[in-house]
């Protein structure tokens, strides 16, 4: 396997830096970092980037996520594992990721759910996770990254 290209974030001087500063300003109270990496990890389930699965399992993990939570999360809804704020992060991730999948792309249901769950602050950072990894994941597909060799940069 190889990629087509060097990862964009690497190419443009300074993109890294600031898709990192990105990320970094969603660390707000009221959204655990925990939460970050279950909606990391599903967008990326969801989307089919290897690259983002194996680093945010990895993330997950060395936060303590536990074994089931990780083996489970793409059946949510099915499992006791996660709790009310969690569940409604992931539908919010869903929806907000499969935005073509339907005329009413994030229902009120949804957002209210999450609303309900979060202050603004924590909200917004949500969103703006949402995003974060959506793009992230389509920078690593498109341009065919590879899973484990943004490893080796930290190595």
């Amino acid at each position: 396997m190889e990629a087509r290209i060097p990862n964009p974030v690497m190419s443009i001087p300074g993109l890294f830096d600031a898709l990192q500063a990105l990320g970094a300003a969603t660390d707000v109270e009221g959204l655990p970092k925990e939460i970050r990496e279950l909606v990391s990890l599903r967008a990326s389930q969801i989307n089919g980037c290897s690259v983002c699965l194996d680093m945010h399992s990895r993330g997950a993990k060395k936060g303590g996520g536990s074994d089931e939570r990780l083996f489970t999360l793409a059946a949510w809804r099915e499992t006791p594992y996660f709790s009310d704020a969690e569940r409604a992060a992931l539908a919010l991730t869903e929806a907000a990721t499969r935005l073509s999948d339907r005329s009413d792309p994030v229902p009120d249901d949804v957002w209210n759910d999450a609303a309900n769950n979060f202050d603004e602050t924590a909200l917004a950072a949500l969103v703006v996770t949402i995003a974060s990894i959506n793009l992230w994941n389509r920078l690593n597909i498109v341009t065919g990254q590879i899973a484990g060799e943004w490893t080796a940069q930290w190595a």
